[in-house]
């Protein structure tokens, strides 16, 4: 299985202190890793996050900085987001060692993508709503605490560990390799285009009544995430959208 490292995005989502990125640039580069790519952080460039870096300011250097996530994600074929407690998103939890060998296998296809959230409160609700799947670094319960440098090392190590027993010949646990004529996963970016198509076509046929549209669309969120769309499937339901909204305008003309 040839894998392409920077395939393997590590994204740090809103990061307070530059010596985390430059610690988890570090923690990277000691396991193969490159791609680095920074959410909105509060300080950077900063001559702390070089210091910290030890040796990988290349890292910092080849950097995106994007300004919101889904910029990120453009392109990804799966998305993991790291978790240290239960959210209100319900998503298939992995372990470490299983969200490493899914990333891995799915980055044999194209770019993917593993989340770390800011310091103090993580990742939020609605970033969480963009991934697949989340990942939760078995902590003793009694000091959960970890550093962020410190969990982009346990599953950086994870990472390698799969990059090796994929190189090995082993085909890795999780989900199982396309055949060689699938169409290719949908990207972060085609499933975001869907869900806002499917958000106006629920109110161009008045689905909700006027109820909050938001639990409904958590919901079918979490519904075509898990059902794991390729592109063309993408395309046809955004063909029977279309035809939807079409029928809805025939018939207010039809009413009016």
């Amino acid at each position: 299985m040839s894998i392409e490292a920077k395939n393997l995005r590590i994204v740090l989502v809103g990061t307070q202190h530059p010596g985390n990125i430059g610690s988890a640039a570090r923690a990277m580069k000691t396991m193969g890793l490159s791609a680095l790519h920074l959410v909105a952080p509060e300080r950077f460039p900063d001559p702390e996050a070089v210091a910290l870096a030890a040796g990988a300011d290349d890292l910092l250097a080849a950097a995106p900085v994007h300004g919101d996530l889904l910029q990120a994600l453009a392109g990804c074929r799966l998305v993991v987001g790291t978790s240290a407690r239960r959210r209100t998103v319900p998503l298939p939890e992995l372990s470490p060692r299983d969200a490493a060998r899914q990333l891995v296998q799915a980055a044999a296809e194209g770019p993917v993508a593993l989340l770390f959230g800011r310091e103090r409160t993580g990742l939020e609700n609605e970033e969480l709503q963009r991934c697949h799947a989340s990942v939760c670094i078995p902590t003793d319960p009694g000091f959960a605490s970890l550093n962020l440098a410190a969990a982009v090392q346990v599953l950086a190590y994870e990472l390698r560990l799969a990059v090796l027993e994929a190189a090995g010949g082993q085909l890795p646990v999780g989900r199982p390799a396309p055949a060689p004529e699938a169409e290719p996963p949908a990207t972060a970016d085609e499933l975001e285009r869907l869900f806002g198509h499917l958000a106006e076509a629920l109110d161009d046929i008045d689905f909700h009544k006027g109820r909050a549209p938001e639990m409904v669309m958590a919901r079918l969120r979490r519904l075509y995430l898990r059902a794991g769309l390729d592109s063309r499937e993408v395309k046809i339901l955004r063909g029977i959208l279309s035809e939807a909204q079409r029928m809805a305008r025939l018939a207010r003309a039809a009413g009016a």
